[in-house]
């Protein structure tokens, strides 16, 4: 089995943002919650939970479409079971961003309805919009905006600043960067995020990732695996011989005939993020 060393990625302007998500809650009607479906109590901070208790939740679990569909199922459940509106979406596609609006007032009702007896009716709702890094926060305001207006990129860390977004005559939605927390207790957690994309690569040697997640992939999934890379793999197969199988099979030697490593390891992790290895989820509610 490849060993992974432990990830930590806390750089100082997420410290600033817990600041700015703390300052900014008494502008806000509730916090929608953007987690990556594919490990949805990973991609949640814990420190966020602490600083938006009491504040009404929307959770929308993100990427559905490269996550296991029963999984999800059953994370949508945990989550309700927590007293917590759920909604699963792919947010670069839109799928199931038409139960957004409708969710959120669900989830505000008795807020809707006492502004109603107030004389208030269609007053704006103000909500957050919370999640940690390369998780789809951006893309999820941009398809419910149906405009860019916030800057999306395939990478952690882009959004610095906050910014209000109009949905609606009746909504808007305020952006927060993503932040992580400053240390992972758990490596498992580390690792995971590591995987998805929502930790930099370069905290990381990317083929020690692609190992590891490889050996993960072999235990979980893996039928798709042997699908995706036309390979074949034994129980507990080490992770290093795993990426060298997939180089050998792509293709991938350099002079000498040896098997270029770093080439196989980003594709694996290229191919995992965008969903092409089938439809993965790395955890359960447990």
């Amino acid at each position: 089995m490849t060993e992974i060393p432990s990830i930590q990625w806390f750089p100082g302007h997420m410290t600033k943002t817990k600041r700015m998500i703390k300052a900014s809650l008494p502008l806000v009607d509730a916090v929608v919650e953007i987690l990556d479906a594919r490990i949805p109590e990973s991609s949640r901070n814990p420190d966020l939970q602490s600083l938006i208790e009491g504040k009404p939740r929307i959770v929308v679990l993100n990427k559905c479409d490269t996550a296991d569909e029963n999984a999800t199922q059953k994370w949508a459940e945990h989550y309700r079971s927590q007293s917590l509106t759920v909604i699963a979406a792919d947010c670069r596609s839109g799928k199931g961003l038409n139960k957004f609006a409708p969710a959120v007032k669900s989830a505000l009702a008795p807020l809707i309805e006492k502004y109603k007896a107030k004389g208030m009716e269609g007053r704006v709702l103000h909500l957050m919009v919370v999640g940690i890094p390369n998780v789809g926060k951006s893309s999820f305001i941009n398809r419910l905006a149906g405009q860019k207006k916030a800057k999306v990129e395939d990478r952690p860390g882009v959004t610095r600043t906050k910014q209000w977004v109009k949905l609606s005559d009746d909504m808007e939605l305020l952006d927060m960067p993503g932040v992580l927390w400053p240390k992972f207790e758990d490596m498992s957690v580390g690792e995971k995020l590591a995987f998805t994309g929502a930790v930099k690569d370069d905290v990381v040697d990317v083929e020690t990732l692609a190992c590891r997640l490889l050996y993960v992939l072999n235990d979980l999934y893996r039928d798709e695996l042997i699908a995706r890379y036309k390979i074949q793999t034994d129980e507990n197969e080490d992770g290093y011989e795993l990426l060298q199988k997939v180089g050998k099979a792509r293709g991938m030697l350099v002079s000498g005939g040896e098997i270029n490593t770093e080439r196989a390891a980003i594709t694996v992790l290229d191919e995992f993020r965008g969903g092409k290895l089938g439809r993965i989820t790395l955890e359960l509610p447990t």
